[in-house]
């Protein structure tokens, strides 16, 4: 049964989720990573320790440095069609979120100003002073933390398909009943989620994709075996239990430090955020350039990794 945002009337038209029902979640078989997540050769993987944690991290290509920042549901293996094409002429660095994917799973700094300086210690690791941002989901939020507070490291700042905590509509975005997973967390949920990361997962990929089956099984199995990992549910859970401590953090940044003065590119999915993406930037950042993924709902490498690929590589340059 089809439960649409826009028919909701969630802020404007250009808001609209898809969602569709969950569906039964199969066994997780063993198999190998399907092809939407494999780095092309050339890319190495590494743990880099940064602000008291370890952070798994992909680093492949040569020139300008990139960041690309991945959201909760999937890790940075989902970047891996974007890195294949930036790395022809950027270094592409591709860490996993503290405590999601293959980094390290620690009890707390998940408030998005502590994984900013996660992003920070990485970049200092691989000696990186500056670099151009891209963002996705959760990742924007991190992305946004980490540009408000070392501003002149971030060239250009690409944000895809997320809201970002305290920053314009924020508190009407979550008055939306299709985003209850924002309040939903602590022990006894783990205790339900437990064993049934699959089913759990699949609520999210299947209602905010314009079409379900554009997330494939096997990227399914895939990210369902790494948020099945030990801790990894748990970080996820504090990802969003962070929101409304991220939510003062920026306020007080915005006030403190005015609007992010860098390029700022602020996507959309067609059938998800769309132009509201640049809406929320907008009351952020003085130089925002506003765009659509056509033909996708909030994945949007796995929807349309094309259209996707390329308005990033236009925007960069």
């Amino acid at each position: 049964m089809g439960l649409s945002l826009q028919r909701r009337g969630l802020l404007a038209a250009a808001f609209a989720l898809v969602a569709i029902g969950s569906i039964a979640a199969p066994a997780l078989a063993q198999s190998k990573p399907p092809a939407s997540v494999t780095f092309p050769r050339g890319f190495k993987t590494q743990e880099v320790a940064a602000n008291g944690t370890t952070i798994h991290v992909r680093v492949g290509g040569k020139g300008p440095a990139v960041v690309l920042l991945h959201g909760y549901g999937e890790t940075g293996d989902m970047w891996a069609p974007l890195a294949a094409e930036l790395a022809r002429d950027h270094t592409v660095v591709v860490p996993d979120l503290r405590g999601l994917g293959l980094s390290a799973k620690p009890k707390n700094g998940f408030d998005k100003k502590t994984q900013a300086h996660d992003v920070a210690g990485v970049l200092d690791r691989l000696k990186i002073t500056d670099a151009d941002l891209v963002t996705h989901d959760i990742g924007n939020m991190v992305g946004y933390a980490f540009a408000a507070q070392y501003p002149a490291r971030v060239k250009k700042f690409v944000l895809i398909d997320a809201p970002v905590p305290g920053i314009g509509p924020w508190d009407d975005i979550l008055k939306h009943p299709l985003l209850w997973h924002f309040r939903f967390g602590g022990p006894d949920m783990e205790r339900l989620v437990k064993g049934r990361e699959r089913i759990y997962l699949d609520r999210f990929w299947n209602e905010f994709s314009a079409n379900p089956k554009r997330f494939t099984e096997g990227s399914r199995q895939h990210y369902a075996r790494l948020y099945a990992r030990p801790g990894a549910m748990h970080s996820g859970f504090a990802q969003f239990a962070a929101f409304d401590q991220d939510a003062i953090d920026n306020k007080a940044m915005l006030a403190a430090n005015g609007k992010l003065k860098m390029p700022v590119l602020a996507l959309g999915g067609e059938k998800s955020f769309g132009l509201t993406m640049a809406v929320v930037m907008r009351a952020a950042a003085d130089n925002v350039t506003e765009g659509v993924v056509p033909d996708s709902g909030h994945w949007i490498m796995e929807e349309n990794p094309k259209a996707t690929v390329a308005l990033v590589r236009g925007f960069l340059g």
